[in-house]
């Protein structure tokens, strides 16, 4: 029972949360903005409670189980007792500590994504033991889960080897060699791969998917597990992971949902899932890795978990071989490895301003066009000036066929459906895009807004009878083809950022557009020319984006003839 000396105890008044908060805001540690933000939201739910609030008992109890009978299994720490950090205390505490008034926990599914040697795994096994052993469910079921075999082993292992050198968990926990069972609550802890013939009938109380930028056709997986705690009242799937190659598999698609949930915890019209929480450790710009300042943001356990001796090491060899760069700022730093990243800040990129048209009274908009493919969204955008006003004015209609709505809503977890309701989204009948309800819209902006629509900025690759139809309900001269590629778009794209961080776009504070910028991805050549690049995520719509710059590139070649005019 030596476990038991000198036993850590967690009163009521310890808040690891508020104590890490208090370490952010006065920069004593540096975090990203994603964490920053994750953790402004933590605090608002803390101070003010509602159908959830904050539980000291509960979460210092995984705390206190860590700290008390949980050993690390290999290095110089090997055999002796966990010691969590505070931002480790401060993550625990978030997922166990927020509970509704029957005791249930809010979180349900976590997301850490982590420079890697920052102890991930050693979280994830001590996660996974304390919902077998601890967390007070009967028949716990917990799972390791990847898609291969031996990847699903690791956490397992680590779990396994931490109770064998544990004897007040031994006592309570067989080590079996597939399996660990728990024989007080009937549980069991196993690893599951996607090759198993053990998918099907599983009631989940845990899931813990590790390293999932390595998974291929994870998304079929994810979905088993997913319906697998459905059953459970309190289950969690906890994902720790660190950037990767894989593109626009699972680890793509559950950053992309992390990213929206972030990014609309304070916004009204923002993406929000209650039981979903991401804490996203990374660098806020790819320039960061050569300053050692930006480092503790991918790696919270810089200079006591991770040696920071080494990965300056490594920065210093990656400056002298531009080849290892790409991997460095992967693994070290969780940039996505890929040939584009993202273009926009959220901060930058969020503007809530509104406009009124009565009161502006505009005269002459420029229109754009990004026609997309016919089974997917469609945007168009018209902006526009007023006399002695630098702010440029957005309005933007974007159309999906009414026949995969449902669909698109179900799979892409983006409210469509909302959003037609709203009238920020309209109804093409059957299941493709009608072009010609773009043109009826462009007219409607003309007559009903009283806009004289100037010029029309269209992708050079639109269809042809489009184009046609354009020019003769607006004119010859009022159609201007938009060649999309980096000798077109590379200072228009610089110029707008540059305008939309000084707050000088007002898109009327309109969800989609807003959504759309997030999303919208850059490619960078070596002249440092810049290209919108489209993925082929449907979850990442950035057809908005490049309606809007195709009229902001009409904007800028017209623009001394077209402040003459307004």
């Amino acid at each position: 029972m030596a476990e038991r000396t000198n036993r850590v105890k967690y009163g009521p008044d310890y808040n690891p949360i508020r104590e890490y908060w208090r370490e952010i805001e006065s920069g004593a540690v540096v975090v990203s903005a994603k964490v920053r933000k994750t953790y402004e939201k933590v605090i608002y739910d803390l101070d003010h409670p509602g159908e959830w609030f904050y539980s000291p008992s509960r979460a210092n109890h995984i705390l206190e189980f860590a700290e008390n009978f949980c050993r690390h299994s290999k290095g110089k720490w090997g055999g002796q007792l966990v010691r969590l950090e505070l931002w480790e205390k401060a993550l625990l505490a978030t997922i166990f500590g927020f509970i509704d008034i029957e005791g249930t926990r809010k979180y349900r599914e976590a997301v850490l994504i982590v420079g890697k040697k920052n102890g991930k795994s050693l979280l994830a096994s001590i996660v996974g033991n304390y919902m077998l052993a601890a967390d007070g469910e009967s028949g716990p079921e917990v799972y390791a889960v990847a898609t291969k075999r031996d990847q699903a082993k690791i956490i397992w292992l680590e779990a396994r080897r931490m109770v064998r050198k544990t004897p007040v968990l031994l006592k309570r926990i067989k080590c079996l060699v597939a399996e660990m069972l728990c024989d007080a609550n009937d549980g069991v802890f196993k690893p599951l791969a996607s090759d198993s013939d053990t998918l099907d009938g599983l009631n989940i109380h845990c899931a813990l998917m590790d390293e999932i930028h390595q998974w291929k056709n994870g998304k079929a997986l994810y979905d088993i597990i997913a319906d697998g705690v459905t059953a459970r009242e309190q289950p969690l799937v906890f994902i720790t992971s660190t950037a990767g190659t894989i593109r626009e598999d699972i680890y793509d698609q559950k950053y992309d949902e992390a990213c929206r949930v972030i990014n609309g915890y304070f916004d009204p019209e923002g993406y929000k899932d209650e039981h979903f929480i991401a804490f996203i450790y990374e660098l806020d710009s790819r320039a960061e890795w050569t300053d050692p300042k930006a480092w503790q943001k991918a790696n919270p356990g810089l200079g006591t978990i991770k040696n920071i001796k080494t990965l300056a090491a490594k920065v210093e060899k990656a400056k002298a071989n531009s080849l290892l760069v790409k991997n460095l700022i992967c693994k070290e730093f969780n940039i996505r490895e890929t040939s584009s990243e993202a273009w926009l800040s959220f901060d930058d990129l969020n503007n809530t301003a509104t406009f009124d048209y009565a009161e502006l009274k505009p005269r002459y908009g420029i229109a754009g066009i990004d026609l997309s493919s016919t089974t997917d969204l469609t945007a168009a955008s018209v902006i526009f000036r007023v006399p002695n006003d630098p702010v440029l004015y957005v309005e933007q209609m974007y159309w999906i066929p009414e026949a995969v709505l449902e669909q698109r809503v179900k799979e892409d977890k983006i409210p469509y459906d909302a959003w037609e309701e709203q009238g920020r989204v309209r109804l093409c009948q059957g299941n493709k895009i009608n072009y010609h309800d773009v043109v009826t819209w462009l007219s409607e902006v003309q007559t009903v807004h009283d806009i004289y629509i100037y010029k029309i900025g269209y992708d050079s690759w639109s269809a042809a009878y489009m184009v046609d139809e354009l020019k003769n309900v607006f004119g010859e001269a009022a159609t201007e083809a938009v060649i999309q590629g980096p000798k077109t778009f590379s200072g228009p794209m610089k110029s707008f950022a540059a305008d939309l961080a000084a707050k000088l776009i007002n898109y009327n504070n309109n969800p989609i557009t807003k959504w759309n910028l997030a999303n919208a991805a850059v490619q960078i050549d070596r002249n440092d020319n810049y290209s919108l690049v489209k993925t082929s995520n449907p979850r990442r719509r950035i057809d908005g984006t490049a309606s809007l710059l195709d009229a902001y590139i009409v904007m800028e070649r017209n623009l001394d003839e077209y402040l003459t005019l307004i």
